[in-house]
């Protein structure tokens, strides 16, 4: 239990969002939400490419189909 006066940063951050919320109202942070997936997205894109190269996509996408692929075994093996 947090001493007497003080919070937890959870609460701090729930207690600040609510704040919010009420000062400006639930467009607020749909239209935040959106910039930042806007903006986000494609420079954290740009930071990993930078990072571990073009390969990187390529080894992922790869295992990412591989499992796809056992799934889709497992499901037909499933049905028998």
């Amino acid at each position: 239990m947090p001493e007497k006066g003080r919070m937890t940063v959870s609460e701090a951050g729930r207690r600040g969002g609510e704040t919010t919320a009420k000062k400006y109202g639930r467009e607020f942070y749909e239209e935040i939400g959106e910039k930042g997936g806007k903006i986000g997205g494609p420079k954290g894109g740009q930071t990993t490419k930078k990072k571990y190269g073009h390969g990187f996509y390529e080894e992922i996408g790869h295992k990412g189909g591989q499992k796809v692929k056992a799934l889709i075994e497992k499901g037909k093996m499933a049905e028998r």
